[in-house]
Parts: structure tokens; C-alpha cells; sequence
């Protein structure tokens, strides 16, 4: 059994994956996926409402959930292919170092502060787009709370080994 699913293995074509490290909205989770500067137009929630929040600010696209099933991955790639700015990326396993990670999971309240902040404007979007924006905030602030550390030691773990931690492994610190 392995812990880290690593997306990439599954991820047939990364023609939609032009988005740059620079241009990352810094409200993305650590992985190996993430949104820079993409459209806004919110149509990745359409395709993977899941793992798409808006944020930023022009309200652009960003990955709230990193995906862990081919399926999850297929639809993160639709989402990606979808934006016509092609600002996603997929080379966050080569961006991000543990030292970021940790720094990211630091800075976490700066998120969920911002999540909060914003209700309004998640809950206006409902209205008018009725794409369960504001549930996946919840959610996603849910996910700070309860999940993400696990989620994210894992991760670490996958940065220092390049390989799925199992069950007997030691995981990093945040």
C-alpha cells in the first residue's frame, strides 16, 4: 500500500500545463499542480469542482485540493485545458522544496483569513453562477483544519524520498 499518489504518472498530455511558477496565486496548496495567471472566466470549477477554487485579485483559478485518482487527474487536465490562458502548471514536484511547504503550511492562517474574508463574495457567485463556490470554500477551509497536514507530510515526504512513503515510514514534520 502507498500513501502519495503521484498524478503526474497518469497525466497523459501536458499541452494545457504553460502556466508559470512566477505567475502562482500563492492561495494554491502545495503539489504538484497549481494555477497562475489563468482566465477568469471560472470555468475550472466546471470541469473539477473538486480540486478549482477563484481567488486572487481578479479571481483566478486556483487548486485548493491536489488530486489522488487517474479520474481526479483527468478532470484537473480538462480544467486546465479548458482556460484559455493555459496558465496552469504541473511542474510543482520541481518547484516546491520542503522549506516551501513548510513555509506555506505556516503561513496557512493567511488563507484561511482570506476565505473569510471573502464569504461574500463566494456567496454572490453561488447566486449567480451556482457552481457550489461557497461549500467549496467551507470545504476547503475544513480541509485546513482537518486533513491537509497529513496530506501535506506526505507530501514532504514525496519531495525528500521521490518516492510514496508506506505505512511503516517515518513522515516529515511540518
Amino acid at each position: 500500500m502507498t500513501l502519495y499518489f503521484d498524478p503526474l504518472t497518469v497525466l497523459a498530455d501536458r499541452d494545457a500545463f504553460r502556466g508559470r511558477w512566477e505567475d502562482r496565486l500563492w492561495l494554491n496548496v502545495p503539489g504538484p499542480f497549481y494555477g497562475g495567471e489563468t482566465d477568469t472566466c471560472w470555468t475550472g470549477r466546471l470541469a473539477a469542482p473538486a480540486h478549482v477554487l477563484y481567488g486572487g485579485e481578479y479571481l483566478s483559478e486556483y487548486v485548493h485540493h491536489q488530486p489522488t485518482t487517474p479520474a481526479e487527474t483527468a478532470r484537473l487536465a480538462r480544467a486546465a485545458g479548458d482556460d484559455p490562458f493555459l496558465g496552469y502548471g504541473c511542474d510543482g514536484d520541481a518547484r516546491w522544496t520542503p522549506a516551501a511547504v513548510r513555509e506555506w503550511w505556516r503561513d496557512r492562517g493567511r488563507v484561511v483569513r482570506y476565505l473569510s474574508d471573502h464569504k461574500g463574495t463566494w456567496d454572490e457567485s453561488d447566486a449567480a453562477a451556482g457552481q457550489g463556490t461557497a461549500a467549496a470554500v467551507r470545504d476547503f477551509a475544513a480541509y485546513i483544519a482537518d486533513g491537509l497536514a497529513a496530506d501535506l507530510r506526505i507530501y514532504l515526504y514525496w519531495l525528500e524520498e521521490r518516492r510514496s512513503p508506506g505505512p511503516d515510514d517515518r513522515l516529515p514534520e511540518l
